[in-house]
């Protein structure tokens, strides 16, 4: 608490002449604070010690500059400015009409109903731009000026925008953010632990050969214990997409996500239609638009028919199908297949034994009332840890997210 404090020299900074001199400043802001719940703020723990924080820091000289620390400390989305205006004026009444600015003129006289504001403040120096980021309420048509002085407005991200809208509402430059976010969310990628062992002094495993190597020096006793501990190395990953005719809506943008992959966590990537085609080397490119460029060419029979379990089978039995042991694998196609549902079983029983998990991207999966009742979805799922919907950015994050938990 800071009742009856001295005088500081922060407090004497501006003529000698502060609000809330002598005043509980932790009671007032609680106070405040409980006025803010009160009107629909969520005014919690951390806004209030940020305000006490705040008001120790740089005391305020006029109501103008507490009406700022006090927003700037509360206020976290626009939608609450209104509310905490109504609540700051309720509190000091005769507060200047608003926007506020630096060079506004603090009021001659006071009453003692919630502060003591001593008379003849000195106006803040003018010139300071507004100490927050975000414009006030507007109340008339701003007038063009030479002032070189900005108040940028905050905006919801790209991204943020983008989540919910379906993949064939975008461009190629707003498809090519989705590749960008995704190689941000794989930052920390799972391990797992292999048979080899490294020296490592906090191991918990002693390594009995140079812990004899080392006994030699010592007529053979174990004076020095070497210790050691299993190596652990990135989980490999295993990405086969479906570029069908039913999947052209989707394709560019699972093939962004593919080449996060490839690049972020060295993934082996597999594109079918009615033939299978590797995509790894064709998307470990610099450039975007590069890689996009040779996938598409790679894969010449896209935006054909669908043999889901036949391009499985092929990859099981090629010399790649060693990349799926142990690994993560991620299917994304819609389950439309020509091939019988018992050759599907078959193929995703024998990916089931090799892999590690498996999670099925279907971009219909997230529509109201579905259910996997095509033959390839079904014949498909058992065999499947996850089923998760791929229509939008959201349901790709999540997704992720999911593949790359521990």
């Amino acid at each position: 608490m800071a009742d009856a404090e001295p005088r500081s020299v922060s407090d004497e900074r501006r003529g000698g002449i502060v609000l809330l001199r002598g005043t509980d400043r932790a009671g007032f802001a609680v106070a405040f604070a409980d006025r803010l719940r009160g009107a629909g703020l969520a005014a919690g723990l951390s806004e209030t010690g940020d305000f006490v924080h705040a008001l120790e820091v740089s005391p305020p000289v006029s109501v103008d500059v507490l009406y700022w620390t006090a927003r700037i400390a509360f206020v976290r989305r626009r939608g609450d400015l209104d509310a905490f205006d109504r609540v700051f004026h309720a509190v000091f009444d005769e507060a200047p009409p608003l926007p506020l600015t630096r060079s506004a003129v603090p009021p001659s006289k006071r009453d003692d109903v919630h502060l003591a504001v001593p008379h003849g403040v000195d106006e803040p120096a003018a010139g300071g731009g507004l100490p927050w980021a975000t414009l006030p309420p507007p109340v008339a048509a701003a007038e063009p000026g030479d002032s070189p002085l900005r108040t940028p407005e905050r905006r919801p991200s790209a991204l943020a925008a983008l989540a919910e809208l379906p993949f064939e509402e975008l461009d190629p430059r707003e498809l090519a953010l989705l590749g960008d976010a995704v190689r941000d969310s794989l930052a920390r990628w799972p391990a797992r632990r292999t048979r080899r062992h490294a020296i490592d002094p906090a191991g918990r495993r002693i390594a009995l050969r140079p812990t004899i190597a080392r006994a030699r020096r010592t007529a053979w006793e174990p004076v020095t214990v070497v210790r050691q501990r299993p190596v652990r190395r990135p989980r490999r990953a295993v990405l086969i997409c479906d570029l069908s005719e039913s999947m052209r809506a989707q394709a560019a943008a699972y093939l962004h996500m593919m080449r996060a992959f490839t690049l972020v966590a060295d993934a082996e990537v597999f594109a079918f239609a009615t033939t299978l085609t590797r995509l790894t080397p064709a998307l470990r490119r610099t450039s975007a638009e590069e890689a996009m460029a040779r996938a598409t060419e790679a894969v010449g029979d896209r935006f054909g028919g669908t043999r889901i379990a036949t391009n499985l089978t092929a990859l099981l039995d090629s010399h790649h199908g060693n990349s799926l042991r142990g690994a993560l694998v991620l299917v994304a196609s819609d389950g439309w297949d020509s091939d019988p549902p018992a050759r599907m079983s078959a193929a995703m029983a024998r990916l089931r034994r090799r892999a590690h998990r498996i999670l099925w991207l279907n971009p219909r999966a997230g529509a109201p009332g579905y259910a996997p009742k095509v033959a390839g979805m079904a014949a498909a799922l058992p065999f499947c840890d996850h089923l998760l919907p791929a229509a939008t950015f959201a349901d790709l994050a999540a997704a992720v997210r999911l593949l790359a938990r521990p």
